[in-house]
């Protein structure tokens, strides 16, 4: 479950900040329970023009014919381990890694961009 806390477009960018909740846990909530339970962790995304000079500033395509890209950052907040020497494990790492492929594939996928 994810619980949207911002979005935003202007001239310069579009963001969207989120948190990913635990439906177990939201539910405790939901139920009574203690919210301490729930841990929010802003996560988010951002497109910003590339300034490449055939861009209109709209995405659009210019007068040759030509479109403008796209920059896209990705930002996560995730619980590891509160050992500051800890190192992450191999299975850590490769889930990290799925989870920003597959939230780039959902944001493009959006945003009909299969081809970028």
């Amino acid at each position: 479950m994810l619980i949207l806390q911002e979005s935003c477009t202007d001239p310069t960018a579009s963001f969207v900040i989120y948190a990913p909740v635990d439906i177990v846990a939201m539910n405790v909530v939901l139920n009574g329970g203690d919210p301490d339970y729930v841990t929010l962790l802003p996560s988010g995304f951002a497109i910003f023009q590339d300034g490449s000079s055939g861009s209109t500033g709209s995405g659009m395509a210019d007068a040759g014919g030509s479109s403008g890209g796209s920059l896209l950052i990705v930002a996560f907040q995730i619980l590891v381990d509160s050992v500051p020497t800890a190192k992450l494990s191999l299975g850590s790492v490769a889930t990290v890694n799925n989870l920003i492929a597959c939230t780039v594939e959902r944001i493009k996928a959006s945003l009909s961009c299969e081809n970028a």
